[in-house]
């Protein structure tokens, strides 16, 4: 479904308020989608589409996907907390889990960034290479 430029700058608008302090409001969000569907605006099913989109790449982008080949401890959670909160600031939502086929290291994935120290992923850089 293509999405007329009307609803999009709608649907942003009704992003930026369901932000407090900067950060979206979980609460905010579900009374303003809430209200769309009761009031039912010109479009309103493109603005809630692009609205979801919206805050699923805002969920994304605070969210921290932390894989490693074995369990890390608290202290080691810790660090990678600490360091990527020099990064991305200190609102991230953190999952640790434990990957075995990356045979050792860690692979981070915040939005769309992604950070892969694993053997796995140096191994097949190595083999095509040659």
């Amino acid at each position: 479904m293509k999405i007329s430029r009307q609803a999009q700058r709608e649907a942003k608008q009704l992003f930026q308020a369901c932000h407090v302090e900067g950060n979206l409001n979980d609460d905010r969000a579900r009374e303003t989608v809430k209200l769309l569907v009761e009031k039912k605006p010109r479009d309103f099913v493109a603005i809630l589409s692009h609205l979801h989109r919206l805050i699923k790449l805002d969920v994304q982008r605070r969210t921290a996907d932390v894989q490693s080949a074995i369990a890390l401890n608290d202290n080691q959670q810790t660090e990678v907390r600490e360091n990527l909160a020099k990064i991305y600031g200190n609102n991230l939502n953190y999952t640790f889990t434990e990957n075995s086929e990356l045979l050792g290291g860690m692979r981070v994935k915040v939005g769309s960034d992604v950070f892969d120290g694993s053997v796995r992923t140096r191994l097949t850089n190595l083999e095509e290479s040659f």
